[in-house]
């Protein structure tokens, strides 16, 4: 039996405007931006759509399914190891024309996989984090 597990990151603080990061986040090509090149392979990439191969999940297909102007934007997908999933940014205006995001990775997964995905999964939500942190290119966007 499968349940919706929901994993959680951390709230990270970014060096540009709510506008900035939705604008950057709402084009799908620049999100594998965030993530580590040496962890993928086969990268197929469009405006609206992401697939590529991860160990040990294989195929990943990411694609954008809902958008709420500067506060939220939603990544659905599935790999041949977690059928569906999605990937939700929550956006927060903060002080000095800075954003707060969080993220959060909901999907549904057996007792047993839960188990052995929380701690990559946790992982994943924290580089991610991370990777946003540090960057600073937002205005440029694919």
């Amino acid at each position: 039996m499968s349940d919706i597990s929901t994993f959680e990151s951390r709230t990270g603080k970014l060096d540009c405007t709510t506008s900035d990061f939705y604008n950057f986040v709402t084009d799908i090509r620049n999100f594998e931006r965030f993530i580590p090149r040496d962890k993928i392979s086969n990268v197929n990439v469009s405006q609206n759509s992401f697939s590529f191969q991860a160990s040990p999940l294989g195929l990943v297909n990411i694609s954008i399914t809902e958008k709420i102007m500067y506060s939220k934007v939603v990544y659905s997908g599935n790999t041949m190891q977690i059928s569906d999933f999605s990937l939700v940014i929550l956006i927060k205006e903060a002080e000095n024309n800075h954003s707060e995001v969080k993220i959060l990775l909901k999907a549904e997964l057996n007792t047993f996989f839960k188990m052995l995905a929380s701690e990559p999964i946790k992982k994943f939500l924290e580089t991610l984090i991370c990777e946003m942190e540090k960057f600073k290119g937002w205005k440029d966007i694919n």
